[in-house]
């Protein structure tokens, strides 16, 4: 239980003179805590770059060092023991800098050399004196802190209590212990991104400012920005559009090439690559885009609206994900799975009913030139290349010829996706073998005569290394992501979400928002609800034990929250200025609704519950 309450990244305790080891004052203003191990290289080069900081930084700093012997060694064990079987700081410190530095890598005779300087038999490992059983206990309390502290490998360092992931050169260290501002503006920007419900926050926030701008005095110069054009022009032939619209043509792009490479990612080894684990989430989310679109076309009436019906289709997954982040444990893990899962099929809806219900009209031979770049993509992928750059190129080459062809041209990020190649895992030994070898080799010349830094051919070997730590597709799916979350979605909520709060919007238009709210608010969880349970029920797939009916009914209503994709399909489906106004207030409406009677079903669902109905969950206990 300790570990779930200490946020990621986070030193599990602060340092203290009575159970740390420490050089320095322990109220000194920077405090470096390593998490290390005798027989590990890597905390054994680290050891001078540390001693070079404290020369830099004298009294400011306080170090520690805390014992994370390697698993499965022996002998790292047992030289984190003889360690603590130092009588004083001073002894420990002695064999501390023995054990590290003695020798190139850690052996026995360095055990029995710093055994003789403490006094100690060099078979203390088969002993159980008192001292041997404090010294173990010591070991195993820093073990213990590694693993609360979320510590993966050796050494791993805490400055101030917060892991430091960068390199491990003096010059980095220092930076990072005097708080530099782009280290500060760099561990800020990490640990936002790190905190589950940040896209979300980004979201609401935009969205509130796009409200407060668009009900402002500013609002004319807020929407004649959105309004200006930008393109390219070469003689006659020109290509130009609003900012609008390359927000949502263009910027939108890269939500949806991101939406493919989840997708891709979850069909191949994620949670949709068996057909057990993957038909729950897929019932549920055709039931939860049927269902909603149903109601909508059940209640409006026949008329220039009855073309809105996908809006009420889509879930913001980004705000459904945020909030059971909020709620920490009491949302399974599982049932966030569930959700995500759902989301990403609902994605896939979203996008196949833009491209075949609300594009323009069609210009067969734009089409051709894009199924000819398809067919290129192809060929790149099923030849091996494995650098992003020519797929990015063609995709911008696709990308303008849907646009010219009239379907919507977001609908080129999702071809583009399944294009991007994956490739078989690395072999992460022979990898870092190589590296080693190469890092090695270039530290040697370290100092000569007319040499400042690596080689370029070292360079070039190391950047080969680091690409094939990743397959194209996860290598562009962790960089466009941050940047959909981040970035793209909240620019397009500050260019579609604003809404003039006026009664008028009103009038005349309840039937519409009547739908709209209908649809997301019940037909979303009804629809998820009652196609799981179908599911279930047919012995198609089977709900997981983790999380119960009415937890998964919970997910269903947050699913509700429609959001972003329902503004961009809103934005397709009612082109007038009033439409699209009481669209968007409906959507808000539902989202806050849906929102607050998901949260609550789920804060609410007794645990007891959960445990009642684990030995049950294989049938249909509704």
């Amino acid at each position: 239980m300790q570990q779930l309450m200490i946020p990621p990244g986070r030193l599990d305790r602060p340092v203290d003179q009575k159970t740390d080891h420490v050089l320095g004052a322990a109220d000194a203003e920077i405090s470096l805590v390593e998490y290390g191990s005798y027989a590990c290289p890597h905390c054994r080069a680290a050891n001078e770059r540390i001693a070079q900081a404290r020369d830099q930084l004298g009294d400011r700093v306080c170090y520690a060092f805390r014992h994370r012997p390697l698993a499965d060694n022996s002998i790292s064990f047992r030289a984190a023991e003889l360690a603590e079987l130092a009588q004083t700081p001073e002894a420990f410190w002695s064999a501390h800098i023995k054990l590290m530095t003695r020798s190139t890598q850690l052996t026995e005779d360095d055990l029995v050399a710093v055994a003789a300087d403490l006094g100690v038999n060099a078979d203390f490992a088969l002993g159980n004196s008192d001292a041997v059983r404090r010294a173990r206990a010591r070991v195993e309390a820093d073990v213990a802190s590694a693993r609360a502290s979320g510590v993966r490998f050796t050494p791993t360092f805490y400055i101030n209590r917060r892991r430091y992931d960068g390199p491990w050169d003096e010059s980095s260290l220092v930076d990072a212990m005097l708080g530099t501002l782009g280290h500060r503006v760099r561990t800020t920007a990490l640990e936002f991104a790190s905190w589950g419900p940040s896209a979300g926050i980004l979201l609401v926030l935009a969205t509130v400012a796009a409200i407060v701008v668009t009900n402002s005095p500013i609002r004319p110069t807020f929407e004649a920005l959105w309004r200006q054009e930008l393109g390219v022009s070469s003689g006659n032939a020109a290509f130009r559009m609003s900012i609008l619209h390359w927000v949502n043509d263009g910027l939108l792009t890269v939500f949806f090439l991101v939406v493919g490479l989840e997708v891709k990612r979850e069909m191949t080894v994620g949670h949709l690559a068996s057909s057990r684990s993957a038909v729950l989430p897929i019932a549920a989310a055709l039931g939860g885009m049927v269902a909603p679109a149903f109601l909508y076309a059940l209640v409006i009436p026949a008329g220039r609206w009855s073309h809105g019906w996908g809006v009420p289709m889509a879930t913001d997954t980004a705000f459904a994900i945020a909030l059971i982040a909020l709620m920490g444990d009491r949302v399974p893990v599982e049932l966030r799975i569930f959700l995500t899962a759902a989301a990403i099929v609902d994605d896939i809806g979203a996008i196949v009913v833009v491209a075949v219900f609300y594009s323009g009209e069609i210009h067969p031979a734009y089409l051709a030139a894009a199924a000819a770049v398809v067919v290129a993509l192809a060929l790149l992928s099923r030849s091996r290349v494995y650098l992003l750059s020519p797929y990015l190129l063609l995709g911008t080459a696709l990308w303008a010829f849907v646009y010219t062809g009239g379907l919507h041209a977001t609908l080129a990020g999702v071809i583009l996706a399944l294009f991007i190649p994956t490739r078989p895992p690395a072999d992460l030994t022979a990898l870092m073998t190589q590296a080693s070898t190469i890092i090695a080799s270039e530290a040697r010349h370290e100092g000569e005569v007319l040499r400042h830094g690596p080689s370029t051919p070292a360079l070039h070997a190391l950047d080969a290394i680091h690409d094939r730590l990743e397959s194209p597709a996860d290598r562009l799916l962790r960089r466009a992501g941050a940047r959909s979350s981040y970035a793209v979605l909240p620019i397009f909520a500050l260019a579609n979400a604003g809404v003039t709060i006026d009664p008028g919007v009103f009038v005349g238009h309840g039937w519409l928002m009547a739908a709209i709210i209908a649809g997301l608010t019940i037909g979303k969880p009804v629809g998820i609800f009652l196609a799981a349970a179908a599911a279930v029920r047919a012995d198609m797939a089977v709900k997981p034990a983790e999380y119960t009916w009415r937890q998964l009914a919970g997910a269903g209503c947050l699913a509700g929250i429609g959001f972003t994709m329902s503004l961009f399909i809103a934005g397709q489906a009612f082109p007038g200025d009033t439409d699209f106004s009481a669209a968007k207030i409906a959507v808000f409406a539902a989202s806050i609704l849906s929102a607050v009677v998901g949260t609550a079903l789920l804060w609410g669902a007794p645990r007891q519950e959960l445990i009642e109905e684990a030995p049950q969950s294989t049938g249909m206990q509704v």
